[in-house]
């Protein structure tokens, strides 16, 4: 019999939430089938099976248990004994061969959707849907039965569902000509013809992420100075040596040349050139850092984590989209590690990936300052004595005035627009 304990996943934490239970009561499982998942105030992890066996669940998902309790057991499945009952087993005639039918007529136009595989075990064995990908999949109209999961333990991701959508678009309706503009007599209802809404509520506790989240930024608002300048950068020449050199980069590397990069290296330069920035506050002193670990915020469905990239001075372009794609998976398979989180000295954040135009990101303690990136779309521009349409994009460098001066953050964020709206000197280092 094995014993399914809580990991140690850090020095600092003692205790996880027992969040989902995978596999039921009783049910068969196999070494490497995930089991449950757990939440800590850093990292969401998904257990797996070490043997094959029988599960015994001693604690329901929802409690918060300590690092090291017992949560369940597996009752392992002696080989022998399965060999021998195999022996015992009377042998099964071979099944007859199917009949030949003639093919099926196809179904009619919008009565099923083509090239749509049928799902094998359907019945046996259930996809996990967390909310988030239920709440995508009424919003966009999908049938998630016919949705084939890629995650792990057979779950279903968000990525599932948009790949099924961009595999399966509808064919647009023909278009119909335009109702005539004329006022509609619009019956008034009767008093009390409606019955009032119903004042409902529901109550669900804080994952400890969300906790932990939300103590982390209550904490920079409080404990910080914090201010926020602002610029624009022009992505004209970033984007064209991503079409230039983004197939040959890829077929070479193996990963596709993002934009992130060049920031991400953009602001290695500009902390040489301003250790402040690459500072901490330290009770009464500042501590300044020789080396350059910076954070990636990375939207994740149970909120926002900052896997750091370390020592990103000393990475190539391939080596940081790579670091960078990674962490991405790791996120979305539960399977980031607190040491990924930690030692960060400078964090970037792009909330350009969900649309934003531009925002004040909010300091991730210790560290003196965030960069936040955002959506990039065509502008009009003065180019001289001329208006010209190019790809802009805002950036905001928010900090700790305590430590960075006004001119100091100026210049910083002046250093990184140079710097990407001429990265040939990025890959030059002047």
């Amino acid at each position: 019999m094995i014993d399914l304990k809580i990991p140690e996943v850090g020095e600092s934490i003692q205790e996880a939430l027992l969040a989902q239970w995978l596999k039921k009561d009783g049910e068969t499982v196999r070494k490497d089938d995930v089991l449950f998942v757990i939440e800590t105030d850093k990292v969401t992890l998904e257990i797996a099976a070490t043997a094959d066996g029988v599960l015994k669940i001693l604690v329901p998902e929802g409690r918060t248990v300590r690092v090291g309790a017992v949560v369940g057991r597996i009752e392992e499945t002696v080989p022998e004994k399965r060999a021998e009952e195999a022996k015992k087993a009377p042998e099964s005639p071979a099944p007859p061969l199917p009949e030949q039918r003639p093919p099926e007529p196809s179904p009619p136009p919008g009565a099923a959707v083509p090239g749509v595989p049928a799902a094998e075990g359907a019945a046996a064995s259930k996809p996990v849907i967390s909310s988030a990908v239920r709440a995508l999949a009424e919003e966009k109209g999908v049938d998630l039965s016919v949705v084939t999961p890629t995650g792990p333990g057979g779950r279903i991701t968000e990525g599932d569902v948009l790949l099924f959508l961009e595999q399966h678009v509808p064919e647009k309706p023909a278009e119909r000509a335009p109702e005539p503009e004329y006022p509609r007599a619009v019956p008034v209802p009767e008093k009390g013809a409606y019955p009032a809404a119903g004042e409902k509520t529901i109550r669900k506790p804080m994952s400890p992420i969300r906790q932990r989240i939300a103590a982390r930024l209550l904490e920079a608002r409080q404990s910080t100075a914090m201010l926020t300048t602002f610029n624009e950068i022009d992505m004209t020449r970033v984007q064209a040596l991503r079409r230039q050199f983004g197939e040959e980069f890829r077929q070479k590397y193996g990963i596709r040349l993002g934009i992130m990069s060049f920031f991400l290296k953009a602001a290695v330069t500009a902390l040489k050139e301003m250790p402040v920035v690459n500072a901490f506050i330290e009770g009464n002193e500042i501590v300044y850092h020789n080396y350059y670990h910076i954070g990636v915020a990375i939207g994740a469905e149970r909120g926002l984590v900052v896997p750091v990239v370390r020592n990103a001075d000393m990475l190539g372009f391939a080596a940081i989209e790579r670091a960078i794609a990674d962490f991405a998976k790791k996120v979305e398979e539960n399977r980031l590690a607190v040491s990924d989180l930690e030692g960060g000295t400078f964090t970037i954040t792009n909330g350009g990936v969900f649309g934003s135009l531009l925002s004040t990101p909010i300091l991730n303690p210790p560290q003196s300052a965030i960069l936040g990136m955002h959506k990039m779309e065509d502008r009009p521009v003065a180019e001289g004595a001329q208006v010209v349409i190019r790809p802009m994009m805002y950036v905001a460098l928010s900090y700790d005035h305590r430590i960075i001066d006004g001119r100091e953050a100026v210049t910083f964020l002046r250093r990184i627009k140079h710097l990407v709206e001429n990265p040939e000197r990025i890959m030059i280092e002047i």
